[in-house]
């Protein structure tokens, strides 16, 4: 059965130099040398090569252009990567069909540009955004514009959750520890994200815009009797209405809306987190992910792992063809 991982990193040739060239202190970009299949080509091809029919719509890795310089830096550095990506995949259709646009959103006036240079003339198949752009959310006005455009050419816009050691576990501390930041600090990132953008009414006003999740959909599916019971609904509500989404002026019940969302299976092959988001979000909107290469071996773990998990989902054979291909070649047009 084919499989098209629609969540994926790369680092294509020549960027990785270059991106170590405009931010060397960067502390991502420092690890990254211990990960050759995210920037060795060959080493990337030989990963893929041990899964079979296998492909991947690429997308950058991290960190988010907006952190790599001022505003008036950004959009050439998003240039410059989204080109390579293009390259990439017309060198390679067979491997990757397609990938993902990075944009600068830390100069809104070009990010709606720079995503339309990138579907109208690199035939991207949607933009990367990530879960808060230098600490402001998504649902902040001037990022508007770029849901807005994406929602008219129908093609999706993922969010990848960002969260530093910099994020305290605890307000008498400056720091994170024992990685808290990351293993619990993503799923909370993608979760924040999507209830501001939920509550900010965009799926009111945008009601065609599709929002892939990655890992699942973070914390959703896990807490979605909790986001259907709301703090204030216990005591000046009543089972039908959540008095929060009545004052934000939401037209739907509140967890309709995280019904929306898409979630990828990039849940480091947890069989039971893959059921848990499969639950929640149904066959129609998950799509098959696995977050390669970051792992210990080089990717070989989540990409096995992930297959497997789906695989191991109580359902036939044709609703598993659309959560590993059938699904991305709809949503991202593949086709």
């Amino acid at each position: 059965m084919s499989k098209i991982d629609i969540f994926n990193h790369i680092l294509p040739e020549g960027v990785y130099d270059e991106l170590k060239r405009i931010a060397p202190n960067n502390v991502a970009l420092r690890a990254f040398k211990g990960l050759p299949e995210l920037w060795d080509m060959d080493r990337h091809f030989s990963l893929m090569d041990e899964f079979g029919d296998y492909q991947q719509i690429l997308s950058l890795s991290n960190p988010p252009i907006e952190m790599l310089g001022s505003s008036e830096q950004t959009p050439k550095f998003a240039e410059i990567c989204n080109n390579a990506l293009a390259v990439t995949c017309e060198r390679h259709p067979d491997r990757f069909p397609g990938f993902i646009a990075s944009l600068p959103m830390n100069n809104p006036d070009a990010v709606v540009r720079e995503a339309r240079r990138c579907i109208g003339d690199l035939g991207a198949r949607g933009v990367q955004i990530f879960s808060n752009v230098l600490g402001a959310p998504l649902s902040e006005p001037c990022f508007y514009g770029l849901f807005e455009y994406m929602a008219s050419v129908d093609l999706p816009v993922w969010i990848h959750p960002m969260r530093g050691a910099n994020h305290a576990d605890y307000s008498t501390e400056e720091t994170s520890k024992n990685e808290i930041w990351f293993t619990f600090g993503w799923p909370y990132e993608t979760s924040a994200a999507v209830t501001r953008l939920i509550f900010s009414g965009i799926f009111d006003k945008l009601p065609d815009l599709k929002i892939i999740t990655h890992h699942g959909g973070g914390m959703i599916p896990f807490y979605s009797q909790k986001i259907a019971l709301g703090f204030s609904q216990i005591f000046e509500g009543d089972p039908e209405r959540n008095p929060a989404a009545v004052e934000a002026g939401l037209r739907r019940p509140l967890i309709d809306y995280y019904r929306m969302l898409y979630a990828d299976t990039a849940l480091n092959g947890s069989a039971a987190a893959t059921r848990c988001s499969h639950d929640f979000f149904g066959t129609g909107h998950m799509l098959f992910a696995t977050d390669a290469p970051f792992d210990a071996r080089g990717g070989r773990q989540l990409v096995g792992s992930s297959i497997a998990a789906v695989e191991a989902l109580p359902i036939d054979s044709s609703e598993r063809e659309r959560i590993f291909s059938g699904n991305a070649r709809a949503l991202l047009k593949l086709d």
